[in-house]
């Protein structure tokens, strides 16, 4: 573009979202075209994640650069950039996942009621690996533990056959009407023993039994703080329904100066205090990293990035669940998933008919890892996941993730190919990568004619402007092919050692897919596959073969599809609050009454973000159980009959049948949780669906002749075929809407390759590429 465009682009115009994985940063970025201001011109930006020598952020370079080709004026490196022009910025982060990963996060405390030192270290006596004879825990996050002589309990017990009739009863106000009557009163006072007795927020009656010293928890808090501890996770018995004593703690934690402060009930008021308490440390370990890295981010920027004043740009951020978020409301627990999470949005909103209703299996290859994921209409959200040893409560969306991407490191052991778990990152990266780096799958598809150097990005060596450097991976390859050969019997060529590392790839990168697909109860043959992510194109076919899947959809994006799906998500906010009332007539309404409170905050939360009415989208759930287990399912109520009641014991039933198998008939069901998500809707619809296109779409056989790529010849290497010395190459920008390629072919653009096997067939729609398998 011409320096003389710079004035013709509008202030608050430029969209941009950047995705930073383990290996590339990718943008994408959207602005109005000059010459039609109703129109918006994309713009793609792919580079490493880290390159140290260069610069020190790559979401912030990646944004220089766009800023560079938008304004058509130079932009020197490290310069402040000025934010006039840009609308909003969107971001995933891998930061805090990686934190936990490396264990590289934040030094923190614990401060937990007084005779519970130790029970985040025992957890829940869980025995994942039940038969290994040299079980190695992980360590807890936090450095230290400070017991606090604060105590209080639930009156009565949860297994009285007559719990409703002995309960202490409340009147309106939440004054003690009548105490307890049950087992264990001391015939006197309001409960079993001594102590005011209180309403919890769950209803339940709580008695105190001892508030913590504010001068002795000030002389605790003042020592921590002198040891150099500045963040804290506060983990109190019942805090879930009576959270008084932690934010009494709280409070003299900011006196003293604490910087980040997890209060238990506030991140999560949740039952189950392992769990809580879990994330609570996480959240102390991991949000004071998120937030140094967020500082060093703004810092890039003028001052209006950060003020969040009206005129200013809004910066939001991927939250686990699939919801954009806004600076105040995003934490390290929350961006757990960050990454992946935007590409889930991505594939789902763009891949998903609403008559077809074909559940859809998301498959993003990465650099460092694949992320598998499933959509049939609903984003599947998960409430308890366990990264790196630590179990997290906290909203997430289902994704498997297994190790195993084009940064995969491949290694010959016992007479076994494997491909990962390590990853060559992207420092030093694969072979080919020019900075000495491991043999990777990568390497593997560059020597299989499955990556074209001339169209790989050229972001490499010292200068950043070198290709990838075949001579590298074939020298290693041959030293490990020599290795394989002398310790095996048949002897073997180079194709089949390098497709057999392939192949592994393949096979590991199924495994979480029949996972969430065939574990379930699901016919993964069913599924339509919308593969995405760097690497992506290149497995997606074998993948699909091997699984029965006939139908693989490849959007024009799919390489930074998670940068993609940050410009389609949207905005999200909920709030959540204890209970523990038994879904029965007499309580519906008030648990009706409650949600209701709950849904008139989100609106009001997400009104206050800029979104009108009409477009804030409400789901109201609980969190039900059988009486007497312990595995609550938050669920969405089945819409009443024609009256507008939730029916939400149905919803429950039907959620429990398919999810076990049996229902207990005689139990009564408890609510745990009343939960109230906002969403705040950035788009109405994206237009008709990729396949009622295909079903009116005039195709044609491409013309090889005029479009494949003729400079030379490619020879690329297929399963069962061998190499087909003159497979062709077409670029997709050289494609027209309706052209049909049938494979062995393949199809590049600027940052993805996608091979096309013997047997399958692709067409080019307006945004996807939809292929099919014989």
């Amino acid at each position: 573009m011409s320096s003389n465009s710079k004035n013709t682009i509008p202030d608050r115009s430029i969209r941009i979202c950047a995705d930073r994985g383990g290996t590339f940063c990718d943008v994408h970025a959207s602005y109005p075209d000059p010459e039609n201001p109703k129109e918006r011109k994309d713009i793609v930006v792919k580079l490493l994640s880290q390159d140290p020598a260069n610069y020190k952020d790559a979401p912030t370079e990646g944004i220089r650069r766009v800023l560079e080709i938008v304004s058509g004026t130079e932009i020197p490196r490290g310069s402040v950039l000025e934010t006039d022009k840009i609308d909003y910025i969107r971001l995933s982060t891998t930061v805090a996942t990686n934190a936990l990963l490396e264990r590289k996060g934040h030094k923190h405390a614990l401060l937990i009621t007084h005779g519970f030192k130790d029970l985040l270290l025992i957890g829940n006596q869980s025995r994942p690996k039940i038969f290994d004879l040299n079980i190695r825990r992980p360590l807890p996050l936090y450095s230290a533990v400070v017991e606090v002589d604060e105590r209080v309990t639930l009156v009565g017990y949860t297994s009285d056959p007559k719990a409703e009739e002995h309960a202490v009863q409340f009147d309106d106000q939440g004054k003690v009407k009548r105490g307890y009557r049950g087992k264990g009163w001391d015939g006197e006072g309001e409960a079993e023993g001594p102590g005011e007795v209180v309403q919890g927020f769950s209803g339940e009656a709580v008695r105190i039994m001892r508030t913590p010293d504010r001068a002795s928890v000030k002389r605790e808090l003042e020592a921590l703080y002198n040891d150099g501890y500045r963040s804290l996770a506060i983990v109190f018995a019942h805090s879930y329904t009576y959270p008084a004593h932690e934010r009494l703690v709280g409070e003299i934690a900011r006196e003293v100066g604490f910087t980040h402060i997890s209060e238990s009930a506030q991140l999560l008021p949740m039952i189950k205090m392992v769990p809580r308490g879990v994330s609570s440390t996480a959240d102390a370990y991991l949000t004071p990293i998120l937030r140094e890295y967020l500082d060093g981010f703004f810092n890039g920027f003028d001052e209006k990035l950060k003020d969040g004043r009206l005129r200013s740009p809004r910066v939001e951020f991927m939250g686990s669940d699939g919801g954009l978020l806004d600076l105040d409301n995003f934490s390290g627990l929350k961006s757990i998933l960050s990454g992946p999470a935007g590409g889930v949005v991505g594939y789902a909103l763009t891949s998903w008919d609403e008559k077809d209703r074909r559940p859809i299996i998301g498959l993003d290859v990465g650099g460092t890892s694949t992320d598998v994921s499933r959509f049939d209409g609903r984003y599947e959200v998960v409430y308890e996941t366990t990264t790196a040893g630590v179990t997290i409560q906290s909203p997430q969306l289902d994704i498997n993730t297994v190790a195993a991407g084009g940064g995969s490191c491949l290694t010959f052991r016992n007479g076994l190919f494997l491909a990962g778990p390590h990853s060559a990152g992207a420092e030093p990266g694969p072979a080919c990568y020019r900075k000495g780096g491991p043999l990777a799958v990568t390497d593997a598809n560059l020597l299989l004619g499955r990556l074209v150097p001339d169209y790989f990005p050229k972001i490499f060596g010292k200068s950043e402007k070198e290709p990838l450097d075949e001579e590298a991976s074939k020298s290693a390859f041959e030293t490990l092919v020599a290795e394989i050969n002398e310790n095996n019997e048949k002897k073997l060529s180079f194709d089949e050692i390098v497709y057999g590392f392939i192949k592994v790839a393949n096979e590991t990168m199924c495994r979480p897919i029949r996972a969430l697909t065939e574990a379930r109860g699901h016919a993964t043959s069913r599924h339509i596959l919308a593969s995405f992510g760097g690497a992506g194109g290149q497995h997606a076919c074998e993948i699909a073969s091997l699984l029965g899947i006939k139908t693989i959809l490849i959007h024009r994006y799919s390489s930074i599809l998670s940068a993609y799906g940050l410009a389609l998500a949207d905005r999200a906010y909920e709030l959540q609050e204890p209970s523990s009332a038994f879904y029965s007539p007499s309580t519906r309404q008030t648990l009706a009454g409650r949600l209701d409170k709950l849904t008139a905050d989100v609106q009001r939360e997400l009104g206050r973000q800029g979104f009108e009415e009409n477009r804030i989208h409400v789901e109201r759930m609980l969190n039900m159980r059988f009486e007497g287990t312990d595995t609550a399912l938050m669920v969405l109520p089945n819409s009443g009959d024609g009256d507008g009641e939730e029916d939400f014991e149905a919803a429950f039933k039907r959620v429990y049948k398919s999810e076990f198998g049996f229902l207990l008939e005689t139990k009564s069901v408890i609510v745990d949780d009343i939960k109230v998500r906002g969403i705040g809707k950035t788009f109405d619809n994206l237009g008709p669906s990729v396949y009622s296109e295909v079903a009116g779409l005039k195709t044609r056989p491409v013309d090889v002749q005029a479009k494949a790529e003729h400079a030379r010849k490619f020879s690329v290497y297929f399963d069962r075929v061998g190499r087909v010395d003159d497979t062709p190459v077409f670029l997709l920008d050289n494609l027209e809407i309706g052209d049909e390629v049938e494979g062995p072919a393949m199809i590049i653009d600027n940052t993805q390759t996608i091979v096309l096997v013997p047997g399958a067939r692709s067409v080019l729609t307006s945004k996807h590429l939809y292929i099919t398998l014989e």
